[in-house]
């Protein structure tokens, strides 16, 4: 109709054509924090220190078992955050890396067999990470603008643990 074909607000695009754009952004931010959910287990100690001020010795270790294996670092959610903003990284981009370990304590906190069926890695770093939410952590987390999105964005990270798979 004449009103999705128009000028957008003064602006050269048709409305349908912003709102198509808009939208291919937004799933461009989500690809985005889904390539690079992780990049904080692998940043350098130097670039978390130097570059990004991060000084807490909880930071510098990986979350070991007791029998001696890494199921990752401590905060990399955090760190990989502050990395990609310090690169100029949206702020969705961001928040989507920063809180995919929130949105699994969330998840075992309200969603029956969600636990069960985590990786044994997940189970295992999920106690060095605070374990599920308390009832006010699930009520505040519900309450965020992105919550939908992080809970999605969750929902990749546990899915896309398959060996071999493109």
């Amino acid at each position: 109709d004449k009103h999705s074909q128009g000028d957008y607000i003064g602006e050269s695009i048709s409305q349908l054509d912003h709102s198509l754009q808009a939208a291919n952004l937004a799933k461009q931010a989500a690809v985005a924090a889904a390539l690079l959910h992780d990049c904080g287990q692998i940043i350098p100690l130097d670039i978390i220190h130097n570059q990004l001020g991060i000084h807490n010795g909880e930071q510098d270790i990986d979350m070991i078992l007791p029998s001696g294996e890494s199921v990752g670092r401590h905060g990399h959610d955090q760190i990989g955050a502050a990395y990609l903003a310090s690169l100029g990284f949206p702020l969705k981009v961001c928040e989507l890396v920063r809180d995919h370990v929130v949105a699994k304590r969330y998840l075992t906190a309200v969603e029956e067999g969600y636990y069960e069926g985590l990786s044994k890695a997940s189970k295992e770093s999920l106690k060095f990470q605070g374990g599920p939410f308390s009832h006010e952590e699930v009520s505040t987390f519900e309450k965020d603008i992105l919550f939908s999105e992080k809970v999605s964005m969750r929902r990749f990270d546990d899915g896309a643990k398959i060996v071999g798979a493109d």
